[in-house]
């Protein structure tokens, strides 16, 4: 237990220090927000993979898919790098920053206001963030909480309280800042922490080949006929693991939290770098979380009733791991969680405090007092996300997988096109945001599938629904798109390695 305490209270000081260091460069909102558009490449990719993954998919994701899929459970962590990293980099990293920076926009609400000419979209868009990023972030509590439960014998609800007042801490002083720096120094961690516990999981079942020979012996319940099911290609249940690729991988493309990463890149060489690291981030932690997970009937009795999946993992690491590792999994997963919880409190409150307080009530809102506004926010945010924590029977996964599959469900089709495509209209915008929220609401309420399935069906639909609608309703004026897409149009210079014809005879 020593062990433990004195990890978790190192960690607990680097974190708040670098908070309250930050504290004293933070004095505009653009500082708070965006780190002032001027972050590095290393920064900037650990700030994108660490708010990526958090205790929902080490926790809540590892246990229920890798008990679900076996040891095809790796290909969501897979898809997480190849699709949710490198192809969101790829596609959006210098589109966002380019018009984000023309159009003088920090939130996404505000880019869909001033892109598809509506200040209503800018409220509407931030009323849905701030309402569905609450329940994520209520999952982001429960997996932590979980976890430290375990470790240390405390109730349940203490640890979501502390875990919450150590957030606001950094936050609330910091702001993005401080976030980023702390995603750096988490992201170590995490790198770190996530090979030990792979090797010291299988280590614990006579090494990784005899924990595949023990898994393949056991019977799947939804492919009975099937023999070494959770070993296999691509598992039991080929059309569901599909479409968790698609909710956690194509939908990062369309969170918020996600899209405000490159909103404060600061250069060519930071996109190109970035690009590289968090591609490579993603495949360590999600590729060893979810292949960590493919192990977990190897530890775990389901009781009569079914498993819990929240349990999984933490009678997992409890049956397989010394104290010290025990200890050093809470930091890595503490890593991971913070990071998360800090970029979506940043995102909610900046959202709310400039798209709708200053956007539209207090257009006249100095400085100081949008700073005062958000940080109250962030506060705000935090005891509504710990309130839906603390609420009993909410499963961690059902959590996460309403908030992706309604923010990305309303936003990646407007979001990815409006950056691409001139035809997109204001109508195709507010279609997606009815198809993406009440496809994940009907289903809510009158389940026709997972929770997973609704949000995979919502993020695809919102791809279709885009095109659809746009070339069936008005566009919008000529000289508005000329002005918005004009940034692609400037010239910068480029060094003679890009561009020969720059060479003077």
């Amino acid at each position: 237990m020593l062990e433990k305490v004195v990890l978790l209270a190192l960690f607990f000081v680097v974190t708040a220090g670098i908070g309250l260091y930050c504290r004293r460069r933070v004095t505009k909102v653009g500082d708070f927000v965006l780190g002032g558009r001027s972050l590095g490449p290393w920064v900037t990719a650990f700030a994108y993979g660490t708010s990526y993954f958090s205790s929902v998919v080490f926790v809540g994701y590892a246990g229920q898919f890798g008990w679900n899929f076996g040891v095809a459970a790796t290909w969501i962590g897979l898809g997480n790098a190849l699709i949710g990293s490198l192809l969101a980099w790829v596609v959006l990293g210098r589109r966002t920053r380019v018009m984000t920076k023309h159009l003088e926009s920090a939130t996404m609400p505000d880019f869909f206001a001033k892109r598809y000419c509506s200040p209503a979209l800018r409220t509407a868009a931030s009323l849905i963030l701030f309402c569905f990023l609450v329940p994520y972030s209520a999952s982001v509590y429960k997996g932590l909480s979980g976890l430290f439960a375990m470790a240390f014998g405390l109730d349940f609800s203490w640890c979501v309280l502390g875990i919450a007042v150590l957030t606001g801490i950094y936050v609330v002083a910091g702001g993005y800042l401080a976030t980023a720096i702390n995603d750096l120094v988490q992201g170590v961690v995490m790198l770190v922490g996530i090979v030990l516990v792979v090797a010291f999981v299988l280590q614990g079942q006579g090494g990784f080949a005899a924990a595949l020979e023990k898994l393949s012996q056991v019977p799947a319940e939804s492919a009975p006929g099937m023999e070494g099911a959770f070993i296999s290609f691509f598992g039991p249940q080929p059309a569901a693991l599909l479409g968790v690729v698609i909710l956690t991988s194509l939908g990062t493309m369309g969170l918020p939290q996600m899209i405000h990463k490159f909103y404060t890149i600061k250069n060519e060489k930071a996109i190109k770098a970035g690009t590289v690291i968090s591609t490579l981030f993603a495949l360590v932690i999600a590729g060893g979380s979810y292949f960590m997970g493919a192990f977990g009937r190897l530890y775990y009795t389901a009781p009569a009733g079914g498993p819990v999946f929240d349990d999984i993992v933490p009678q997992m690491l409890a049956g397989s791991l010394s104290d010290l590792m025990v200890g050093v999994v809470m930091i890595l997963v503490l890593s991971a969680s913070m990071s998360t919880l800090s970029s979506l409190v940043i995102t909610s409150a900046s959202s709310l405090t400039l798209d709708l307080i200053k956007g539209i009530w207090v257009p006249n809102l100095s400085h100081a007092r949008q700073l005062r506004w958000i940080r109250v926010l962030c506060a705000c945010f935090v005891a509504l996300s710990v309130g839906l924590a603390l609420y009993p029977n909410q499963l961690i996964s059902s959590l996460m997988s309403l908030s992706w599959g309604a923010l990305a469900g309303s936003f990646l089709g407007p979001f990815l096109y409006g950056l691409f495509w001139r035809r997109t209209t204001t109508a195709s915008v507010w279609a997606c945001f009815v198809v993406g929220i009440g496809i994940n609401l009907v289903n809510l309420a009158f389940p026709f599938a997972s929770p997973t399935s609704a949000g995979a069906i919502a993020i695809l639909s919102s791809l279709v629904v885009t095109p659809v609608v746009s070339l069936c309703t008005r566009p919008l004026p000529q000289a508005h798109l000329d002005v918005t897409f004009s940034c692609y149009d400037q010239k910068v210079p480029t060094p003679h390695k890009f561009a020969l014809d720059q060479i003077s005879e």
